[in-house]
């Protein structure tokens, strides 16, 4: 009886590393493969609303084609040059004319007569 045991236990020994190592070399690629991309079409389908909009509900027929490109043209035009702001940390120093505060005004003198 313990010849068998021994004789059962060797093979075990040998029988399921063996497995365990063939089992690194199965594939699941083609798996994955055919399951690729399905996660990202979900995710943007679940985000169109209505995925017939456009054969129901045509374009509106208020605006001509010379009054969109001018409005389009304006638009990509805000987009080039921004309008130079002032810098919000100089605030009436320096700047040309009488009593350095940009052109305006002199300010009066001190109350107290210095």
């Amino acid at each position: 009886m313990t010849n068998r045991i021994l004789f059962f236990s060797r093979w075990a020994a040998l029988l399921v590393p063996a497995c365990l190592a063939l089992n690194g070399c199965m594939s699941t690629t083609p798996n994955f493969d055919r399951h690729f991309g399905e996660s990202v079409k979900s995710f943007t389908a679940a985000q169109i609303i209505d995925p017939d909009a456009a054969t129901k509900n045509p374009s509106t027929q208020g605006v001509d084609g010379k009054a969109a490109v001018g409005a389009m043209s304006n638009y990509n035009a805000s987009f080039k040059a921004p309008p130079a702001t002032a810098n919000a940390f100089v605030i009436g120093v320096g700047g040309s004319g009488a009593g350095g505060a940009g052109g305006g005004a002199a300010m009066p003198p001190p109350a107290n007569g210095e």
